[in-house]
């Protein structure tokens, strides 16, 4: 982990939220037992998240996120409103565990997780059913968010993202591409946005570019560009001269959570929002590179590759490719801007024994991965976090003469996507 000992010292967070989600906790725990217990446990509640606010900030060291204890009880007290509201319509204990079991469960993205919270919500839930039949619906959700969260820490050590800078220059972190977007909304109109801001020269639907410059610019232990096939070449340096025929293939069990993200966070944000099916994609995808160019000589200074819907021009995708060399090797570095943020996957080139290339987010060095940053907009400093669990590998071959692209993802070890790409030239106008 990075921290830049120059940069400012934060401020001690108010004490106003932790001691107002207190309050409401507590109000929800002491609802069932009349306006006294209400205004008592608001107030117990008020003092307990205060203190432990206080507590865990106390002993947070720069550059590090809040101790997992404190963690814990910011989301059981966020859990007891949750569970009387859910008492208001559902009366049954076991209900109410399972509902909170299986939402705590989902935001844990791990998929033993998404299995682990709704076991641990029936659980509490029935626990009481005997002895106490009207346990408060709030002090259900209360304890199977406590149980779930204790579990989950005992039972899943790896971390799942982990701080690895605060406040540092962005000379600092080359593996990251530091362009958040300005608005709520990326969109295909991001590039033509960002040469606004730099000042730049921008080109909309460059011809005959690539999302790379050159392949040597990769050239490094473990990657030899004059060992990869002419045609893969052409499509990584003239990746404009070619169409994409995509055909999407989702695991079952991811399907209902992305389609809960597609709808409410994908197409409003205008990124990242993959088709769910080869049925989309017969509306045609369209592929085109915006690029900026900073230098005097007209050098591109940025290549946006966005895909859209080609009906609609509805946005799949906005990555912005950049290339860099660290010890005397190359990689790749994605970026997607994010609103005041950016989401960057670092990938290790390596050849492929049939002439084909290979992009990893691992590798034998400690530049690939999943970066997520936060950019501070008035200093330009960064705050990045690497996301554990998160991986993908690009392979573009030859298969019987024809150029073919495989994208795999993982979700910490599970496959959960693969992207199949065709890669047709385009008709010479």
């Amino acid at each position: 982990m990075t921290h830049d000992e120059t940069a400012p010292t934060r401020r001690p967070g108010s004490i106003a939220l932790p001691a107002l989600m207190g309050a409401v906790a507590g109000a929800a725990l002491g609802a069932s037992r009349g306006a006294v217990a209400i205004a008592v446990a608001a107030v117990a509640g008020a003092v307990a998240l205060a203190v432990t606010d206080l507590v865990a900030r106390a002993r947070q060291r720069p550059g590090q996120i809040p101790a997992l204890w404190s963690r814990i009880v910011a989301s059981v007290a966020l859990a007891a409103p949750l569970g009387w509201l859910l008492g208001l319509a559902v009366h049954r204990p076991p209900v109410v565990g399972l509902i909170v079991g299986a939402v705590v469960g989902l935001l844990g993205l791990r998929p033993q997780k998404v299995l682990l919270g709704p076991v641990v919500g029936l659980a509490v839930g029935w626990a009481p059913a005997a002895g106490w039949p009207g346990v408060p619906a709030a002090l259900v959700a209360a304890v199977t968010v406590l149980a779930y969260r204790c579990l989950s820490a005992l039972i899943f050590r790896d971390p799942q993202v982990s701080l690895l800078a605060e406040q540092v220059d962005p000379e600092r972190l080359p593996f990251v591409v530091p362009l958040t977007a300005k608005t709520r909304y990326v969109g295909t109109g991001y590039v033509r946005e960002l040469a606004a801001t730099v000042g730049g020269h921008y080109t909309p639907d460059a011809p005959d570019v690539g999302i790379v410059s050159s392949l040597d610019e990769l050239a490094g232990p473990g990657f030899d560009p004059t060992a990869v096939h002419p045609l893969v070449r052409e499509f990584y340096e003239h990746t404009t001269r070619f169409s994409l025929d995509i055909v999407p293939r989702w695991r079952a069990w991811v399907r209902p959570g992305y389609l809960l993200y597609r709808n409410l966070v994908a197409r409003p944000l205008g990124q990242a929002n993959v088709p769910m099916n080869q049925r989309e994609t017969l509306r045609g995808v369209r592929s085109r590179i915006d690029t900026i160019s900073t230098d005097p000589d007209g050098l591109i200074s940025r290549r946006g590759w966005i895909r859209s819907f080609a009906d609609t021009d509805e946005p799949i995708y906005v990555g912005i490719y950049t290339t860099y060399r660290h010890e005397d090797r190359g990689y790749v570095s994605v970026g997607f801007p994010l609103p005041q943020a950016s989401f960057t996957a670092t990938l290790a080139p390596s050849n492929r024994p049939d002439g084909g290339l290979a992009l990893a987010s691992v590798g034998t060095t400690d530049q690939p991965g999943h970066y997520l940053t936060v950019v501070d907009e008035p200093t330009g400093r960064l705050t990045a976090a690497a996301v554990h669990g998160f991986r993908e590998r690009l392979d573009v071959y030859l298969e019987q003469g024809e150029l073919r692209a495989e994208h795999a993802f993982w979700l910490f070890g599970f496959p959960f996507l693969v992207l199949e790409y065709v890669l047709r030239r385009k008709p010479v106008r």
